[in-house]
């Protein structure tokens, strides 16, 4: 890592209280797959992200746009919750610096691939619900995916 956790929570105004989450979230399979001792990788973690950045999506959604219906919700969640936004959101925030990434991904430039960089917002967004709770987790979506949701 280039940069130190310590910075990366000051970017995410989130400060973990278990920095293995954070720290696990930030692991590629590439990385893990090539440590001495086993480590545990993002992957779970991105797994549990997606299921809650698309619910509390969906409850923004609902809240503030009582007359859409269900297809306009839908496709308006469609909008937030992708590669590109999430992607977008990772670069802001410069989590590329932060991932632990295998050397065959490192030579790929995988700090900038697109994909890793969602799937690793996706695992932060798990990680912080797992640190602490939902409501916590939906001030962090609040403060860094709303502010670039698509036009409503």
């Amino acid at each position: 890592m280039t940069s130190t956790l310590h910075q990366l929570e000051e970017h995410l105004g989130y400060t973990f209280n278990n920095k293995h989450l954070l720290t696990t979230a930030l692991t590629h399979k590439t990385y893990a797959f090539e440590a001495a001792t086993p480590l545990e990788y993002n992957e779970r973690l991105e797994f549990l992200g997606d299921s809650i950045l698309s619910f509390v999506i969906a409850e923004h959604l609902y809240q503030s746009n009582q007359f859409f219906s269900e297809g306009e919700l839908t496709r308006r969640r469609a909008q937030i919750v992708n590669n590109n936004l999430l992607a977008d959101v990772a670069q802001r925030l410069d989590l590329g610096s932060f991932l632990l990434l295998g050397k065959g991904e490192q030579k790929q430039n995988g700090a900038q691939n697109r994909t890793n960089l969602a799937n690793a917002l996706e695992a932060l967004i798990g990680a912080v619900y797992l640190d602490a709770d939902l409501s916590t987790v939906q001030d962090f979506i609040a403060r860094h995916i709303y502010a670039h949701e698509p036009a409503l």
